[in-house]
C-alpha cells in the first residue's frame, strides 16, 4: 500500500495490479496527472504532430491552478482510475490528504475534473455498514454516514454527521458546509454527553447555523431527556463556542423569602479581560428593597504571582416599612489573597491574606454561600512586603499591615503599618572558616527593630476618621547577646542578656487630686496625654543549664514491642530583671486621705511598661518523650519500626527568689501524642497550684498540703482530640471542600459553604468512559472520610469544680457509588445538652447533569437548597433550583 499523488508530470500510463472479486490479480490503468491539467484532462486533445502553431501565444497571464497542493491517497484493497469519468475509486480503508484536510472512509470516489470527492461506508453481505467516513479539516472533525466535498470551494454535503465543538457533541441529519466559517445543519441534536448514540439529554433544533469555535445559532429548539420530549423549549437559541474564556452574562437564581419577598441572586456579567485577569460583577435583589452586589476577580502571571479579590456589599431589609419588626442594615466583606512565586525574586516577597468587613456580615448575610460561616468569631488580615539584603551581615526588612476583628465584641485592632528590621547573628570572636569552640567564640549578638502604628477601634467607627483618634505609635530596639558552651561534654550552658530601648510619641501625665482651701471643693486626679518624643531603656540577664538523659528498656527481638526508649531533657534556668524605679512617679489619688499611687508616664505605650519590681527567679523544666521499636509485620523487613508513644510531656514552674510570698508559680503540665496510626492527635494540659486559697478564692501564702489538702491544687485542665481519616488506606480524610473562598474554615466541620449555581462550582473535566464507570459502580470498596474534633475544659480556680466546655464536632462523607455521595456535619454540646450547627448533604452525579441538596434541619439557620443543572460550562445556565432561606424571626 503506497501513496499516489498528483505531481507536476505529464500523463503516463502504468500497469498496477489489483484484486478482483474472486481474488485474482488483474492489471488496471492509473495516471499521474499534472496539477494544471487535472481539470482539463479529457476535454482537450493533445496533438503531438503539430510542432509550430501559427496562433500567437496569449499575452494574458497564465491562470493559477485551483489545486494549491498535492493530493495524496491510498487504499487497502484497490485503487481504480477511470479517465472517461475523470474519477479515482479508492476501496477499503481509503484515505485522502490535501493541505489541512484529511478524509478516511470505506469507499472514496475522487473526481479530479471537478475537484470533488465522495465518501461513504461499506456494506457487507449481511447488510451491516462499516468504515464510516472520518473527515477532519483543521481542528474540526466530522464523522458522518456519507460526505460530498469540493476541494476548490470547500463546500460539502454531509449526511448524518457527528462532530464535536468545545466538548459539545452535534449530530445532524443533513449538513451543508458553505465554507470554513459557516455550517448549516438540518434536524440537529446537540448535547454535552459523551455518548452521542444514547445521550442522557439533548437539544433538538430544526435548523442551526454553526460557526466552528465561535457560536451556534438555532431556531425552534426543544429539550429531550432520555429521548422523551420535555416542555422546555426556545423559539431561538444562541450558544457561544470558544476554547478561551469569553465574556458573557451569568444567569441568576430565582426564589422567594418570607421576610423579603421574591428575589434573584448571583446574576451579573463576566468579563474575560485577558489571559492574566478576569472580572465578574454579580448582584442580588429582593422585592422588599434588599439588594447586594459582588465584585470578584482572579489574576495570575506565570512564574510571578497569582491571587483573587472579592468585595461584597449587602443592604438587608427585613419585613416591610411600618411593621414593628422592620429593620435595615448595610454589611460588607472584603477578601484578597495574593501569593508570589518563590522563583520570582528570592530576595523580596509580597503576600496578602485579607478578610475584613462588618462584624455581622456572616450572621446577617442573605446569600446562601455564607450560611455555615456565621460561626466564625474572628476575621484576620495581613499584607506584607519583605526585602533581604544578602551581603554579610545580611539585613531583612519587612513592612506589614495587619487586621484582627472579633465579631462578638465588634472590636477591631489594626497595625498600619508594622516595620520590622533585623541584622543576622554576628559572632565577633569566631573564626570565619572554622567551627566555633568555647564560650568566647560562641558570643554573638543581633539587632532587631520593630515599629508600629496601632489602632484600636470598633466596628461602627471602622473606615471613619474617628478610628485614628486613639492611634498609638512606638518603636522598639532590641539587642540580644548570648553564648553557649558545654561542661563535661554532656551539660549545655547558655548565658545571655537583652537590651531594650523603647521610643514613643505620646506619654501620660497625672495631676494630684486636691481640695480647694477657699471653697472646700474636691478635685479628682486628671489624666493627660502629652505629645512628644520620649524613651526608656531596660535590660535583663539569663542563664540556663540543661542535659539529655536516655533510658532504654529492651524486651527482646522476638517480642512485638522490642524496646522502649524514654528521653528526659531537664533544665534549670535563672533570670535577673532589675527594677527601673526611675521611670515611676507618685500622684495623690484621694485628696481627703492623702492616698498616693505610683504610675509611669509610659503606661499607655505599645510595648508595655518598664518593670517596677525587682525579680530574680529560678525556672525548672522537664521535657519527656517516649518511643518504641515495633517488630515489622512484613518478615522481609529487617529493621524494626519506630513508633512515637508520647510526643511530649512537659512540666514547668518558677521560683521567685526576690518575692516575699507566693514565690512558687503554678506547675504547668502539657503534652501531646498521636494514636491509631497517626490519625488521632491528643493534646492536653493542666495547671497545678501549690498554694491554698481563702474563702474569697484568693491565693494565700500557705501551701495547700499544709491547709489540709493535697500537694497540688488542680485549678484547670483541658484536652483536645482530633481524628481525621478516610478509606484510602487511612491516609487522612479530606472532603476536598475549600470554604476559605467564602471566608470560612479549610474543612467542613461547620458544613460546606457552597452555592451550586456559582460559576466556579463545577469543573470542565471530562467524565470517565462509560465502561470504567460501570465497573466502578459495582466496586466492593466504598470511599468515605470522617473528621472528629472533641474538646473538654475543667475549671476549679475557686472551688467551682465544673466542666466549662464539653463538646464534640464531626463531619463525614460517604461515596455510595461513583454517582452517589452523602455527607453530614454536626456536633453535640454535652454541657448545654443540645446539637450544634447541623448540615446534611446529598449529591447525585448524572454524568452530564448533577443534583445537589443541602439541608440545615434546625436552629435559627434552618434552611434547605436543591439544585439540578448541566455540568458543562456552555450549558451551565440550564438549571433548576429551589431554596428555603433561614427565617431568623423564628
Amino acid at each position: 500500500m503506497s501513496f499516489v499523488a498528483f505531481s507536476q508530470e505529464l500523463p503516463e500510463r502504468k500497469k498496477l495490479p489489483f484484486k478482483s472479486e474472486k481474488g485474482k490479480e488483474k492489471e488496471m490503468d492509473t495516471v499521474k496527472v499534472n496539477v494544471d491539467d487535472a481539470i482539463k484532462l479529457g476535454t482537450r486533445k493533445v496533438n503531438d504532430s503539430v510542432k509550430n502553431d501559427s496562433i500567437q501565444k496569449d499575452s494574458l497571464p497564465k491562470k493559477q491552478p485551483l489545486l494549491l497542493d498535492q493530493i495524496k491517497y491510498k487504499a487497502k484493497d484497490y485503487v481504480k482510475i477511470s479517465q472517461r469519468k475523470k474519477e479515482i475509486l479508492l476501496y477499503d480503508e481509503a484515505e485522502i490528504y490535501y493541505q489541512d484536510t484529511e478524509l478516511k472512509s470505506g469507499i472514496i470516489i475522487l473526481n479530479y475534473e471537478k475537484n470533488e470527492v465522495y465518501a461513504g461506508r461499506l456494506k457487507d453481505s449481511a447488510g451491516v455498514y462499516s468504515q464510516a467516513p472520518y473527515f477532519k479539516q483543521a481542528n474540526s472533525v466530522v464523522e458522518p454516514d456519507s460526505i460530498r466535498f469540493n476541494f476548490d470551494t470547500e463546500k460539502a454535503l454531509i449526511w448524518n454527521s457527528r462532530t464535536e465543538q468545545n466538548n459539545t457533541q452535534i449530530l445532524g441529519e443533513l449538513t451543508k458546509k458553505e465554507n470554513d466559517s459557516v455550517i448549516f445543519i438540518k434536524n440537529a441534536k446537540f448535547t454535552t454527553s459523551k455518548n452521542i448514540d444514547n445521550p442522557e439529554y439533548y437539544f433538538l433544533a430544526r435548523k442551526i447555523k454553526l460557526v466552528p469555535n465561535k457560536k451556534i445559532v438555532s431556531g425552534v429548539t426543544n429539550m429531550y431527556i432520555a429521548d422523551v420530549p420535555t416542555p422546555i423549549g426556545f423559539p431561538f437559541a444562541y450558544f457561544p463556542l470558544t476554547d478561551d474564556r469569553a465574556s458573557g452574562f451569568i444567569f441568576p437564581t430565582f426564589g422567594e423569602n418570607s421576610s423579603r419577598g421574591y428575589f434573584f441572586q448571583n446574576g451579573g456579567y463576566y468579563f474575560a479581560i485577558n489571559d492574566y485577569v478576569d472580572l465578574a460583577l454579580l448582584g442580588d435583589y429582593y422585592t422588599n428593597g434588599s439588594y447586594a452586589f459582588r465584585i470578584e476577580s482572579n489574576y495570575a502571571l506565570r512564574y510571578r504571582f497569582r491571587g483573587n479579590l472579592s468585595m461584597r456589599f449587602e443592604a438587608v431589609i427585613n419585613s416591610q416599612r411600618g411593621f414593628p419588626d422592620y429593620s435595615k442594615s448595610n454589611i460588607y466583606n472584603i477578601r484578597w489573597s495574593h501569593n508570589q512565586d518563590q522563583k520570582a525574586n528570592p530576595n523580596s516577597r509580597f503576600s496578602a491574606s485579607v478578610n475584613l468587613g462588618s462584624s455581622q456580615f456572616f450572621q446577617a448575610s442573605i446569600n446562601q454561600l455564607n450560611t455555615p460561616n456565621f460561626l466564625n468569631n474572628t476575621l484576620n488580615s495581613s499584607v506584607s512586603y519583605s526585602k533581604t539584603f544578602p551581603s554579610y551581615p545580611s539585613v531583612n526588612v519587612s513592612l506589614t499591615a495587619t487586621h484582627n476583628q472579633n465579631t462578638q465584641t465588634e472590636s477591631v485592632n489594626l497595625t498600619l503599618p508594622t516595620l520590622q528590621a533585623s541584622v543576622e547573628r554576628i559572632f565577633p570572636f569566631a573564626p570565619k572558616d572554622k567551627p566555633k569552640r568555647g564560650a568566647l567564640q560562641n558570643i554573638n549578638f543581633q539587632y532587631n527593630l520593630r515599629g508600629e502604628n496601632r489602632i484600636s477601634t470598633t466596628d461602627s467607627l471602622f473606615f471613619t476618621k474617628e478610628m485614628f483618634n486613639d492611634a498609638k505609635v512606638g518603636m522598639r530596639h532590641t539587642i540580644p547577646i548570648s553564648t553557649n558552651f558545654k561542661v563535661f561534654d554532656y551539660i549545655s550552658v547558655s548565658l545571655g542578656g537583652n537590651y531594650d530601648e523603647v521610643w514613643t510619641l505620646q506619654t501620660t501625665n497625672r495631676t494630684n487630686a486636691f481640695e480647694d482651701e477657699d471653697t472646700g471643693e474636691i478635685f479628682e486626679s486628671v489624666k493627660d496625654t502629652i505629645s512628644g518624643f520620649d524613651s526608656y531603656r531596660t535590660y535583663n540577664f539569663s542563664a540556663s543549664v540543661g542535659t539529655t538523659l536516655y533510658g532504654t528498656f529492651n524486651r527482646g527481638e522476638d517480642k512485638k514491642i522490642q524496646a522502649i526508649r524514654h528521653t528526659l531533657r531537664p533544665s534549670i534556668s535563672y533570670s535577673y530583671n532589675p527594677a527601673f524605679d526611675q521611670y515611676y512617679d507618685e500622684y495623690i489619688i484621694d485628696a481627703e486621705q492623702g492616698t498616693r499611687q505610683q504610675y509611669t508616664r509610659f503606661e499607655d505605650g505599645l510595648f508595655g511598661v518598664p518593670s517596677q519590681n525587682f525579680a530574680s527567679s529560678i525556672g525548672l523544666n522537664l521535657a519527656n518523650t517516649v518511643e518504641a521499636k515495633i517488630r515489622p509485620k512484613d518478615s522481609t523487613q529487617t529493621e524494626p519500626k519506630k513508633v512515637m508513644l508520647l510526643n511530649s510531656l512537659n512540666f514547668s514552674t518558677n521560683y521567685n527568689i526576690a518575692a516575699d510570698s507566693l514565690a512558687w508559680s503554678p506547675v504547668r503540665v502539657s503534652g501531646s501524642t498521636v494514636l491509631l496510626n497517626n490519625k488521632l492527635s491528643v493534646n492536653f494540659g493542666a495547671n497545678l497550684d501549690p498554694y491554698a486559697i481563702d474563702n474569697q478564692g484568693t491565693r494565700i501564702n500557705k501551701f495547700n498540703i499544709n491547709n489540709g489538702g493535697s500537694l497540688f491544687r488542680l485549678t484547670s485542665a483541658n484536652m483536645n482530640l482530633n481524628y481525621s481519616f478516610s478509606s484510602k488506606n487511612f491516609e487522612g480524610g479530606g472532603s476536598g471542600v475549600d470554604n476559605t473562598r467564602s471566608g470560612g474554615r479549610d474543612d467542613d466541620l461547620f458544613g460546606q459553604a457552597q452555592d451550586f449555581s456559582d460559576r466556579q462550582t463545577f469543573n470542565d473535566d471530562s467524565d470517565d468512559d462509560e465502561e470504567k464507570e460501570d465497573v466502578e459502580a459495582y466496586r466492593a470498596k466504598i470511599p468515605w472520610d470522617l473528621r472528629v474534633a472533641y474538646t473538654v475544659t475543667y475549671l476549679n480556680s475557686n472551688r467551682q469544680n465544673e466542666i466549662s466546655n464539653n463538646s464534640i464536632m464531626f463531619s463525614g462523607n460517604v461515596e455510595l457509588t461513583p454517582q452517589w455521595k452523602v455527607g453530614v456535619s454536626s456536633g453535640y454540646d454535652f454541657k448545654n445538652q443540645g446539637f450544634t450547627f447541623t448540615q446534611m448533604r446529598f449529591e447525585r452525579d448524572l454524568k452530564s447533569w448533577r443534583i445537589n441538596f443541602n439541608w440545615v434541619p434546625f436552629s435559627a439557620r434552618a434552611s434547605w437548597y436543591f439544585f439540578i443543572g448541566i455540568k458543562a460550562s456552555i450549558l451551565r445556565d440550564v438549571k433548576w433550583e429551589q431554596r428555603s432561606e433561614p427565617d431568623r424571626r423564628l
